[in-house]
């Protein structure tokens, strides 16, 4: 229920998907440029590319977790959304945008209780925030831990690489070993997301006698996501994606690292990367996962 003077709050439809994009790019565009130090360039905004795979994503999660996808609207259209999704005992939020001629007013409490509402019955829950303070504040008050990511970036030193054997292409029928060290490493399988994320990225594994992990790599090299069940496997997933993306020595970039993640700060050091602070990851009855590099709106 919503107050008169407040945007009505209602079930996300296939229709409103466009028009979410459209809001959430602005949006972080936004948040991005105001968050950054000065010395850092301006954040270029959301290429088509990714355009296209945010409302995949998004049609996706509406076909899983049709409860969990909320949106407000007022007469002058999308006022502010939430999307969310439950794996196992697992809940997290995908994504979350409020209109910024309403932010601050409770549009964006609404659409959290909402979302929240869908993982009622789960034990754990985690997202990834910006750097907002409004929205520290509210994810806190939401009574979720919040952890400061690093984000690792630099021009790779190739003569740093170390030989690497025990990596493959991944193909689908990996996706059991994939939701096993899910399990193992964030206490929740991905399970139907892999099948999306799979057409998204690149994917790769590592599985031997003593460990096993897998990783999704974008287009220009990036970790989309990692996870595994020792050290030494999510050192060699890393160190794999540095030296296939690094090739050309373009500068590289490794998101959403926490302090339980040392082993990656570790690799950015010995391939002479930089880090800086960037946001948090927001975990409720969990610790951050490790060995992992959560992907920003799967996680």
């Amino acid at each position: 229920m919503s107050a008169p003077d407040q945007p009505v709050v209602r079930p996300m439809r296939p229709e409103d998907v466009l028009a979410a994009e459209r809001l959430k790019a602005e949006t972080f565009h936004q948040v991005d440029a105001r968050m950054l130090p000065r010395s850092v360039p301006l954040p270029e905004r959301r290429s088509p590319e990714r355009g296209r795979a945010w409302v995949e994503r998004t049609h996706h999660l509406l076909r899983t977790d049709p409860g969990g996808c909320w949106v407000a609207e007022d007469e002058d259209g999308l006022a502010g959304f939430a999307t969310s999704l439950t794996r196992e005992l697992m809940w997290i939020l995908a994504t979350y945008a409020v209109r910024p001629d309403l932010q601050g007013r409770g549009t964006g409490r609404v659409l959290l209780e909402a979302a929240l509402h869908h993982g009622r019955g789960c034990l754990r829950g985690m997202l990834c925030s910006s750097d907002d303070p409004r929205a520290f504040r509210r994810y806190r008050l939401a009574g979720f831990t919040m952890h400061p990511f690093l984000s690792l970036r630099g021009t790779v030193d190739r003569s740093a690489i170390p030989v690497l054997r025990r990596v493959r292409e991944a193909t689908a029928a990996d996706t059991d070993l994939m939701d096993s060290v899910d399990r193992r490493t964030r206490g929740a399988a991905h399970g139907p997301d892999h099948a999306l994320m799979q057409r998204t990225w690149r994917p790769v594994v590592c599985d031997s006698g003593t460990g096993s992990g897998y990783a999704y790599l974008g287009p220009d090299g990036s970790v989309a996501l990692l996870a595994a069940t020792d050290r030494r496997t999510a050192t060699e997933l890393l160190w794999t994606a540095l030296a296939d993306a690094s090739a050309d020595g373009s500068v590289q970039q490794v998101h959403h690292v926490t302090a339980a993640n040392e082993w990656a700060v570790d690799v950015a050091m010995a391939a002479r990367m930089e880090a800086t602070t960037s946001g948090y990851l927001a975990v409720r009855g969990m610790r951050p996962p490790a060995p992992y590099l959560p992907n920003g709106a799967l996680l």
